[in-house]
């Protein structure tokens, strides 16, 4: 099969399209026919290098945390999947990924795919969604009614956490540029602040229950927004570099979130995309010889919105 790998860690130059060895399933896993995978911005991390503690990956090594695709082939053990199902999933990270023809996948990381988007653009869905989906709710514990601040709300994991929440009965406040902001209001947030005007602490004057904060802040803004959560709420931090304050005398927690895999909340979020619940925003589409190329306009800050990238044979 075809895939892209990177030998050594390093620039996009480093990635090659390549000729590799089909995977067979051992017990437990399932061989996916891949039909698109997702660029995720810790992709260029981990194949610059700067990711070898958290997720040691073995070289060489093929990228993409996301995949959607069908099943092609079952290991020992398998139940409740038969070849041919259309599957979407979020891929361990420290393992091959699914920049390829073909990946394999434990069994209960998948979930159906969508059937109301095609199923390239299904993998989309997996990571950022379930970002979303966990600080919210499995961190944040998020309740109708509750207030919650969405810091950096114009990426992609910011657009779903805006509709989940506002699914939930939250209000939304929502920091955006204004590139993104008219996009992070169609999407539902109640307020949109305009980060690049003042500060979100001047203009956030009543006390939230959540901040889920997504953007690359410097560690003293970090720390004010914690001045924004009442007693007993939450901060939850996805720049995992820099450490999630807390402020124990007011009981406001500070959680760092590491995104999981989870085949029971990815089908929730399967079932609000095919309820028109959920947008499934893609921005572009790459063919998978062309990765290398999408990871250099990557770093170049050249590429915005969510894009899925297609094997050929897809």
């Amino acid at each position: 099969m075809k895939a892209v790998r990177f030998h050594e860690y390093g620039d996009p130059a480093v990635l090659r399209y390549e000729d590799v060895e089909l995977p067979a399933p051992g017990a437990g896993q399932v061989r996916i026919r891949v039909a698109g995978t997702s660029f995720n911005s810790v992709d260029g991390n981990i194949r610059g290098g700067f990711m070898q503690g958290p997720i040691p990956v073995q070289l060489p090594h093929t990228p993409g945390l996301d995949v959607a695709g069908t099943v092609d082939a079952l290991g020992e053990g398998v139940d409740g999947l038969a070849v041919g199902d259309p599957v979407v999933g979020f891929l361990p990270m420290d393992k091959p990924g699914a920049a390829a023809e073909y990946v394999l996948a434990p069994a209960e990381v998948l979930a159906a795919a969508p059937k109301s988007v095609p199923l390239a653009d299904a993998a989309a869905l997996p990571l950022v969604g379930l970002t979303a989906y966990q600080a919210l709710f499995d961190h944040g514990h998020l309740t109708a009614g509750q207030r919650v601040l969405i810091n950096g709300a114009g990426g992609a994991v910011g657009g779903y956490a805006v509709q989940l929440a506002g699914n939930a009965g939250a209000h939304v406040i929502a920091t955006a540029s204004p590139r993104s902001a008219a996009a992070v209001g169609e999407a539902g947030a109640d307020e949109v602040v305009d980060h690049t005007a003042g500060r979100v602490t001047d203009a956030v004057t009543e006390p939230v229950d959540v901040v889920l904060n997504l953007a690359p802040v410097a560690p003293e803004q970090l720390a004010a927004l914690v001045t924004l959560v009442r007693p007993g709420g939450v901060l939850v931090n996805t720049t995992v570099w820099m450490p999630a304050p807390s402020d124990e005398a007011r009981d406001v927690r500070g959680i760092d979130l590491f995104v999981r895999g989870d085949g029971e909340q990815l089908a929730k979020l399967v079932a609000q995309v095919d309820s028109g619940e959920l947008h499934v925003d893609v921005a572009e589409r790459v063919p998978l010889a062309e990765l290398a190329a999408l990871h250099t306009r990557a770093a170049e800050g050249a590429v915005h919105g969510k894009v899925v990238v297609v094997p050929s044979a897809a």
